[in-house]
Protein backbone atom coordinates (compact mmCIF):
# COMPACT_ATOMS: atom_id res chain seq x y z
CA UNK A 1 0.00 0.00 0.00
CA UNK A 2 1.13 3.78 -0.61
CA UNK A 3 1.88 6.32 2.70
CA UNK A 4 2.09 9.30 2.66
CA UNK A 5 4.85 10.77 4.91
CA UNK A 6 4.14 14.43 5.30
CA UNK A 7 7.02 16.14 7.54
CA UNK A 8 7.01 19.83 8.55
CA UNK A 9 10.18 22.20 9.07
CA UNK A 10 11.95 23.31 12.35
CA UNK A 11 12.45 26.99 11.40
CA UNK A 12 15.64 28.11 10.18
CA UNK A 13 17.18 24.23 9.50
CA UNK A 14 18.35 24.82 6.17
CA UNK A 15 21.78 24.44 7.02
CA UNK A 16 21.19 21.22 9.07
CA UNK A 17 18.46 20.11 5.42
CA UNK A 18 21.61 20.96 3.47
CA UNK A 19 24.45 18.92 5.29
CA UNK A 20 22.27 15.90 5.65
CA UNK A 21 21.06 15.97 2.38
CA UNK A 22 23.10 13.37 0.49
CA UNK A 23 21.97 10.42 3.16
CA UNK A 24 18.42 11.52 2.36
CA UNK A 25 18.40 11.31 -1.11
CA UNK A 26 20.23 8.34 -0.64
CA UNK A 27 17.57 6.34 1.04
CA UNK A 28 15.13 7.93 -1.21
CA UNK A 29 16.96 6.62 -4.14
CA UNK A 30 16.87 3.16 -2.58
CA UNK A 31 13.17 3.07 -2.39
CA UNK A 32 13.23 4.41 -6.20
CA UNK A 33 15.53 1.13 -7.22
CA UNK A 34 12.91 -0.70 -5.74
CA UNK A 35 10.52 0.23 -7.77
CA UNK A 36 8.57 1.63 -4.44
CA UNK A 37 8.78 5.97 -4.49
CA UNK A 38 5.71 7.29 -6.34
CA UNK A 39 7.24 11.11 -5.35
CA UNK A 40 9.35 13.11 -3.43
CA UNK A 41 10.54 16.26 -3.03
CA UNK A 42 10.63 19.40 -0.58
CA UNK A 43 7.90 22.36 -0.04
CA UNK A 44 9.75 25.52 -1.15
CA UNK A 45 8.90 28.40 1.82
CA UNK A 46 8.12 31.31 -0.59
CA UNK A 47 6.44 30.45 -4.24
CA UNK A 48 9.33 29.54 -6.20
CA UNK A 49 11.13 26.92 -7.81
CA UNK A 50 14.39 27.78 -5.97
CA UNK A 51 14.08 29.33 -2.41
CA UNK A 52 17.19 30.48 -1.81
CA UNK A 53 17.75 31.12 1.84
CA UNK A 54 14.14 31.25 2.38
CA UNK A 55 15.05 27.16 2.23
CA UNK A 56 11.88 24.76 2.89
CA UNK A 57 8.70 24.58 5.02
CA UNK A 58 8.77 20.88 5.13
CA UNK A 59 8.74 17.85 2.58
CA UNK A 60 6.09 15.03 0.94
CA UNK A 61 6.92 11.81 0.07
CA UNK A 62 4.81 9.23 -1.11
CA UNK A 63 6.00 5.69 -1.17
CA UNK A 64 4.85 1.54 -0.70
CA UNK A 65 5.19 -0.06 2.37
CA UNK A 66 4.12 -2.97 3.81
CA UNK A 67 2.13 -1.72 6.09
CA UNK A 68 1.46 1.67 8.32
CA UNK A 69 4.24 0.31 10.72
CA UNK A 70 6.77 -0.19 8.66
CA UNK A 71 6.24 3.40 6.62
CA UNK A 72 6.38 4.61 10.21
CA UNK A 73 9.79 3.37 10.97
CA UNK A 74 11.41 4.07 7.56
CA UNK A 75 10.23 7.75 8.22
CA UNK A 76 11.92 7.94 11.95
CA UNK A 77 15.01 6.45 10.17
CA UNK A 78 15.24 9.42 8.14
CA UNK A 79 18.68 10.73 8.15
CA UNK A 80 16.38 14.76 8.53
CA UNK A 81 14.36 13.06 11.20
CA UNK A 82 17.71 11.89 13.07
CA UNK A 83 19.52 15.44 12.79
CA UNK A 84 16.31 16.98 13.80
CA UNK A 85 15.49 18.64 10.57
CA UNK A 86 11.95 17.98 10.81
CA UNK A 87 9.73 19.22 14.07
CA UNK A 88 7.32 16.79 12.66
CA UNK A 89 6.38 14.17 11.00
CA UNK A 90 3.20 12.67 10.01
CA UNK A 91 2.48 8.93 8.18
CA UNK A 92 -0.62 7.86 6.58
CA UNK A 93 -2.33 5.49 4.37
CA UNK A 94 -2.76 7.08 0.61
CA UNK A 95 -4.87 6.23 -2.38
CA UNK A 96 -3.57 7.08 -5.69
CA UNK A 97 -6.59 7.86 -7.83
CA UNK A 98 -4.94 10.10 -10.88
CA UNK A 99 -3.20 10.08 -13.47
CA UNK A 100 -3.77 6.41 -13.79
Amino acid sequence: MLYAIIATDHPQSLPLRLSVRPAHLDRLRALQDEGRLLLAGPHPAIDCEDPGEAGFSGSLIVAEFPDLASAQAWANADPYVQAGVFAQVTVKPFRKVLPT
